[in-house]
Order: structure tokens, then sequence, then C-alpha cells
């Protein structure tokens, strides 16, 4: 079993930037992928960014691409997410997952998630 607990959100203005961090514990040795979701009122999941944990690959949503970049700390078992020239359409609660097999974009195919982190962009 492994915990996940997202840190780092908040209230900020279009343009500004926010790091999110994700900390894992418990069994994260098998942990093959770590990624980045969020979910807006009344929408589904979306897939933001997700980073191999053994070479450190990175893949990212065409929505977030050149404003946001993920990373981890392989010795502290965190991942952030640092995220610049926010726009109002990023609100959302941001989730941390990971996943023990692949790295993927869909949302149902992780193991674990955080309880999330809200982050609001006003205009």
């Amino acid at each position: 079993q492994v915990q996940l607990a997202e840190s780092g959100g908040g209230l900020v203005q279009a343009g500004g930037s926010l790091r999110l961090s994700c900390a894992a514990s418990g069994r994260t040795s098998r942990t093959y992928a770590m990624a980045w979701f969020r979910q807006a009122p009344g929408k589904e999941h979306e897939f933001v960014a997700f980073i191999r944990w053994s070479g450190g690959s990175t893949y990212y949503a065409s929505s977030v691409k050149g404003r946001f970049t993920i990373s981890r700390d392989n010795a502290k078992n965190t991942v952030n997410l640092q995220m610049n020239s926010l726009k109002p359409e990023d609100t959302a609660v941001y989730y941390c997952a990971a996943d023990e097999t692949i790295a993927t974009t869909r949302s149902d195919e992780y193991d674990y998630w955080g309880q999330g982190t809200q982050v609001t962009v006003s205009s």
C-alpha cells in the first residue's frame, strides 16, 4: 500500500506560479510512474503529466506543455509540479497518482491516489 499526500495548492492570479508537491510513503519500491491529474467541478479527471520513476522521462498534456514541469526526487519519494503562466482554466483540484506497472494518461489505470489540493486561478 502507498499513501500520497499533496501540498502547495492555493489562490493565485492569472499569469502567476505555484509549485505542488506530492509525498509518497509506504510500499513505494514498486512505483513505476507517478502522475498529476486534475478535476474541475462537474468534470472528469483530466491528465496533466506523468514521470517515470527510474530514468525520469516525462509526458505532458498539450494544454499544459511549456507551462508546467513535472519532476521527482527519488531519495525523498516526492514528485513536484511547477506551474507557471497559470490561467483561470487551470482551476481544479489537483491529484497525485502512482502506478506500479505502466506510465499512462488513463486515470483508471493508476493504483494509488492522494486526496487532492485545490488550485484556484483568478482572472
